[in-house]
């Protein structure tokens, strides 16, 4: 009976393909190793754009490349994949086609919040429409008129036509969105932030502090925005670049500490 079980025991342990799945752990370590290059290469070339643009686009590419390292292990164990990713393809295609507006808007909402210059509380006049925005949802941007009307403008549209900020003063207005870790002490990053901001007081109008206001906040993470008010429209855009870049580097120095704690 012993020799039997034995038996039993080698044939199927020779029955295991190791050499198939040592190369999935290869490759999906590879992945995990590639990923990791990636956004360190993302990191350094998008150093001085905003930092949820990075963000955004490390988890593009993570998801792109888990994908395609996933598929290609699944494969060296031999199985047929092809009609699966046909499924998914059709899926997605047909997604697409039936969600085509919404999605536009969606992704139109993520641009807007960052390189379209307005927030809630500004006029603004686009394709006709003029008001004050009183609100910024994922599908449009709502105004209210002089009139106490209502007008509701599709998130794509400030893509495709020319928008006028009617707001006082708003050529002086620098707008950095944030995201950090919930892990990290709010208070703490806020005073780093105030002291990096007073490194640059000399190109910031003195009658407008610096505000850095909740924009949402989970489990994972806390959306800030930080306002600024510079005082020199020429220097502008090479601030805003210094600045995402010191704030890059905070970042990272607070992720660093909750690593070693």
């Amino acid at each position: 009976m012993q020799i039997i079980n034995q038996e039993v025991i080698e044939k199927v342990i020779s029955s295991i393909p190791w050499i198939e799945i040592f190369t999935v752990i290869v490759i999906l370590v590879s992945t995990w190793i590639l990923v990791k290059i990636f956004n360190l290469i993302i990191n350094g070339l998008l150093k001085f754009t905003y930092q949820i643009v990075r963000e955004q686009i490390k988890r593009i590419f993570s998801i792109l490349i888990w994908s395609l390292g996933i598929i290609f292990a699944i494969q060296q164990l031999g199985l047929r994949i092809d009609l699966l990713i046909a499924i998914i393809v059709l899926i997605g295609v047909g997604t697409i086609i039936a969600s085509r507006y919404v999605l536009e808007n969606l992704a139109s909402k993520y641009f807007v919040d960052i390189y379209v210059p307005f927030k809630v509380g500004d006029k603004i006049s686009i394709k006709g429409y003029s008001g004050r925005v009183i609100e910024i949802n994922p599908i449009s941007t709502v105004l209210l008129n002089d009139n106490n009307e209502i007008i509701a403008i599709p998130n794509s549209l400030f893509l495709k036509e020319v928008t006028h900020n009617l707001t006082p003063n708003v050529w002086k207005e620098v707008i950095i969105p944030i995201k950090i870790s919930s892990l990290i002490k709010l208070e703490d990053f806020e005073r780093e932030v105030l002291r990096i901001c007073n490194k640059y007081k000399h190109l910031l109008d003195p009658r407008f502090p610096p505000i850095i206001s909740i924009k949402n906040m989970d489990s994972k993470n806390i959306e800030l925005i930080l306002t600024l008010m510079v005082n020199d429209v020429e220097k502008k855009m090479s601030f805003m670049n210094e600045i995402n870049s010191k704030i890059t580097e905070l970042i990272n120095k607070f992720e660093r500490e909750i690593k070693t704690k």
